[in-house]
């Protein structure tokens, strides 16, 4: 271990004078709660991110699927679509509507899902498919619209890592009938906690306006059973402030990216589609050929060795959590989940830090060799 050397974190969150200033004054206003500062956001988040699409505030990421699928009548019975190259809440939120995730495959240089294998997936029961843009990079929303549009499915997109992310132009979380941002602390922006439903029409706007709050437009005049799943007005200030900072953050997590693609040596640097505009949440390397206790010591000798920090997501596919232990061959899946390895990309990251990362990447993948 190089105790000389400071740990390069895998994530940072930027928080400033500017995020607790904005937090003062809300407190100050006594309106702690969902109120005037959640609407701002949903109408600054929209026009900087959504194309202008109606967007819903809610407490998490996670619910903002869950209920922007709720709203589109998921149930019991039914069917979606979804990679099993992902985080868990992709399936997870399909499960807790009473529905059936079911899981395929992924593009082996994009990490995004196969649109072939969608294709493939489709049974009688299938209501709706779910991409994710993951990492950063939009999944190929032109030939998903086309299948859905084949089938006539719904598409609610989680774009999660994407903010700002294109597909041939259009903003992610455009494309379908909803999408669903993330606004997690280690997201490319953040409100501390909280997501956003971009939704497709008003109607599907104010179904998920009810479900956050209890199923009430009015109070006390409930229409529906909801939740309470609101974002608080602390939280929308401090996402207002990142959200201005938002463009800026992008363009150093794609000058570093473009650093990494140049100077990487022995390992798969990511890949970008044409049409396709990449805001690395993530700067995914693959260790081609390796398993995952090869991956894990590569890990371990850039951790201990050259303290750069560093991450896998994710080792083990959701079809075999033990949540779903779904029998389905998946071999891209199966391949990513042993060999990718995530390395620090964030605007925190100094000149200096990017130089320590390439050598560190660049001497274990040597060692390795």
């Amino acid at each position: 271990m190089n105790s000389e050397l400071t740990m390069i974190p895998p994530a940072k969150p930027i928080i400033g004078q500017e995020e607790r200033d904005a937090v003062d004054r809300v407190l100050a206003s006594g309106m702690v709660a969902q109120g005037p500062e959640v609407v701002a956001f949903e109408g600054e988040f929209s026009t900087a991110l959504a194309g202008g699409r109606e967007v819903v505030a809610v407490n998490s990421g996670t619910s903002g699927q869950h209920l922007g699928m709720l709203a589109l009548g998921l149930g019991a019975g039914d069917e979606v679509i979804v990679p099993s190259f992902t985080f868990a809440a992709t399936a997870n939120t399909v499960a807790v509507c009473g529905a059936t995730p079911v899981f395929v495959d992924v593009d082996p240089e994009t990490f995004t899902v196969d649109p072939a294998a969608i294709e493939a997936a489709i049974t009688e029961r299938t209501v709706g498919i779910q991409p994710v843009h993951l990492y950063g990079h939009p999944a190929p929303m032109d030939q998903i619209m086309a299948i859905a549009a084949k089938h006539e499915l719904w598409v609610f997109e989680d774009a999660a890592q994407a903010h700002g992310a294109t597909w041939q132009g259009a903003q992610v979380g455009t494309f379908g009938q909803g999408g669903m941002f993330s606004l997690y602390p280690t997201k490319n922006m953040t409100s501390g906690e909280g997501g956003m439903v971009s939704c497709s029409t008003p109607e599907l706007a104010r179904q998920v306006r009810l479900l956050r709050n209890q199923g009430m437009e009015k109070q006390y005049a409930n229409e529906v059973a909801g939740f309470n799943n609101r974002m608080t007005d602390i939280h929308a200030a401090i996402g207002r402030v990142q959200l201005g900072k938002l463009p800026a953050w992008t363009a150093t997590r794609q000058e570093n990216a473009a650093f990494f693609d140049a100077n990487l040596a022995g390992v798969v640097t990511p890949v970008v589609r044409e049409g396709a505009s990449h805001v690395y949440h993530q700067y995914t390397i693959r260790i081609e050929g390796a398993s995952a206790a090869e991956r894990d010591a590569f890990a371990t000798a850039l951790r201990e060795e050259h303290q750069v920090g560093c991450g896998v997501y994710y080792p083990t596919p959701v079809h075999r959590l033990a949540t779903f232990l779904t029998e389905v061959d998946l071999p891209v899946t199966e391949m990513l989940a042993r060999e990718v390895l995530s390395l620090p990309v964030h605007p925190s990251i100094t000149e200096q830090d990017r130089d320590r990362i390439v050598a560190a990447v660049n001497t274990v993948a040597k060692a390795g060799a």
